[in-house]
């Protein structure tokens, strides 16, 4: 949906099917989500100077961090990218520099962009397939004759014409009419009775999917590109060359025939006529657009960049990628292989456990470029409840699914719900907090003999009660050795 149609009510409703509580994230999000849209609103030259309200969010693993931004983006019709802070290292050393998580939010936009152009070209791309096809499958109508006709017979017949000279009463438009149709038939001139006939029927035929496995030989583009090794610490994509665009114009396209089915030649000639009908200037200048006004950008696990001021000599993944990052903040124009992209009115929103560093670990500068701090809470025994059964995508609902795949119903009680959120909870007590994650490992070990078993005459119903639960688990939970059996 697009943001233009997006209230921050909506957002935390749509939010609210998929994530249990976590509400003031939610709100944060939502807002700023929505102030990008009342940003391009604004008129006068106080528009540019609105700049995003970056967040932070902190909590434990498996709270609903990266699930609110996933979520998030699959609602928002807008550029966006989840990254990795640890993935990043100081300018200087081998590793992915950091601007590249925006070349990577381009990437993103482009082909989202082009998507959305491919579908609108989409029928007149599938007409253009059909045609070409039947060419293959129908040759030339060997009794249509060409109509050659001096090319300046036509002004004369309409000047004789008009001037009401015998002889030229022939209609000229039908005359041209007739050749265009000869020739989008696949000859000259006019196609006889007998091969229009064929025509009709193996027109029919296609349409009907009749003759999709059917060999024919086609003649597709076959683009000539050298192997080029490049040796850089950063790739060709960090260097910001495009070398497609490069070697295009000195290697140019060439035509080969292959054979084969009609299903496969669908593929290759719809991607041709696809490329040939979309305008890749219009695709970058949108794309790019979007990123700079609309683009969102993740970066989880920022705490791991975070660490001790006194600490001492080269850490090349915490301080040095901080002040990496920063200029990214604050806004800069890096270098894509599409052209440069500001990064001043891009979102960014962090994510981190903090469970070692605090966020005050963080350089000042870094700190100030994250206004909004939200702190999600631990997920408590009811809230596992919740996540068993409200969310559309629910873990049970999900179990679910997966055993009516094999026509085996699957039924859970209220109290089967209620013992294995207890178990959840106290094991993420006694253990690691993995928060949520800890539901998988449980009815993953809860279902493991069934899922086996199946698909079996004997297995048609399963129903999961509280007995249940306890007999899969109860001697496990009372064990001293937890971590043999959870992660």
């Amino acid at each position: 949906m697009e943001e233009s149609k997006l209230t921050p009510q909506e957002v935390v409703n749509y939010l609210d099917k998929y994530i249990i509580g976590q509400n003031e994230a939610k709100k944060a999000v939502a807002i700023a989500v929505r102030n990008r849209y009342r940003r391009m609103n604004v008129k006068g030259e106080l528009k540019d100077e609105i700049i995003p309200k970056n967040i932070i969010m902190i909590g434990s693993t498996g709270v609903g961090k990266t699930e609110i931004a996933r979520r998030l983006a699959k609602l928002v019709n807008a550029p966006f990218v989840k990254v990795e802070a640890s993935k990043y290292t100081e300018v200087g050393y081998v590793g992915r520099d950091v601007e590249s998580m925006v070349r990577d939010l381009v990437e993103f936009s482009i082909n989202m962009v082009k998507k959305e152009h491919t579908k609108r070209f989409d029928e007149k791309a599938k007409t253009n397939v059909n045609r070409r096809i039947l060419d293959a499958l129908l040759p030339r109508d060997p009794g249509a004759q060409p109509q050659r006709t001096n090319p300046l017979a036509n002004i004369f017949q309409a000047v004789a014409k008009s001037a009401g000279m015998p002889g030229f009463d022939g209609p000229v438009q039908d005359q041209q009419q007739g050749r265009e149709a000869g020739r989008e038939e696949g000859c000259e001139g006019a196609p006889s009775e007998s091969y229009q006939s064929t025509y009709d029927k193996i027109k029919k035929m296609l349409d009907e999917g009749r003759l999709e496995t059917k060999m024919i030989e086609i003649e597709v583009k076959e683009s000539q590109m050298p192997l080029v090794e490049v040796f850089s610490n950063q790739g060709l994509e960090e260097m910001g060359f495009n070398m497609g665009s490069m070697f295009s114009g000195m290697f140019p396209e060439r035509k080969k025939k292959k054979t084969v089915s009609v299903a496969d030649a669908r593929s290759l000639l719809y991607a041709e006529e696809i490329n040939r009908l979309i305008d890749p200037d219009a695709i970058t200048k949108e794309a790019l657009f979007r990123v700079e006004n609309n683009g969102i950008i993740f970066i989880d696990e920022i705490d791991k960049i975070a660490g001790a001021r006194e600490t001492r000599g080269p850490d090349v993944s915490r301080e040095g990628v901080q002040r990496d990052i920063l200029p990214i903040l604050e806004g800069t124009s890096v270098s894509t292989k599409y052209g440069p992209v500001k990064t001043d009115h891009i979102l960014f929103v962090a994510a981190g456990a903090f469970h070692i560093s605090k966020p005050s670990d963080l350089i000042p500068e870094l700190q100030g470029r994250f206004p909004i701090r939200v702190e999600l809470k631990s997920l408590t025994c009811e809230d596992f409840i919740r996540i068993l059964s409200e969310p559309k995508n629910s873990l049970i609902k999900q179990y679910q699914a997966l055993l009516a795949a094999e026509n085996v119903e699957l039924e859970f009680d209220g109290s089967a719900i209620a013992e294995i959120a207890k178990i959840a909870f106290e094991l993420n007590s006694t253990l690691e907090n993995i928060g949520a994650r800890r539901l998988y490992t449980v009815c993953e070990k809860i279902l493991e003999s069934v899922l086996f078993e199946v698909p079996s005459p004997d297995i048609a119903r399963v129903a999961i009660d509280e007995n249940y639960v306890r007999e899969h688990l109860g001697d496990i939970v009372r064990s001293k050795d937890l971590n043999k059996y959870f992660l």
